[in-house]
């Protein structure tokens, strides 16, 4: 996952993408293995479909920290996930892409956990 957050952190739209301090406590709160069910549920409700409900829409950009997460990521829309992952739309994502898809975005939500408390 190095080189595609590389590839992520060269883009200034997805490099943007940051928890605020009210987004962090709420991780600190409900703890990783929650978060990543709201992943998981988020993922398989409104990006998992073969044509999902207002694409490209779908995503909010705030009010949890997946969303943010989704947008830095690039795994927010059908588009997106085409673009940055070349999984191609129009297809169901399989088991194995949805569980990628919420590993990646774990990934940059516990680099950003990190990173804040690297500078406290």
């Amino acid at each position: 996952m190095d080189d595609l957050f590389l590839k992520l952190s060269k883009s200034k739209f997805r490099s943007s993408f940051h928890l605020n301090k009210d987004m962090k406590e709420y991780v600190r709160k409900k703890g990783l293995d929650v978060i990543r069910n709201h992943a998981y549920d988020f993922i398989n409700k409104k990006i998992k479909p073969a044509y999902p409900k207002n694409d490209g829409k779908q995503t909010a950009y705030k009010g949890h920290p997946v969303f943010i997460s989704q947008h830095a990521t690039g795994t927010c829309c059908r588009g997106c996930l085409s673009k940055w992952y070349h999984i191609p739309k129009g297809v169901e994502l399989t088991s194995s892409q949805v569980d990628y898809i919420v590993n990646v975005i774990m990934k940059w939500i516990e680099n950003e956990m990190e990173n804040s408390l690297k500078n406290v």
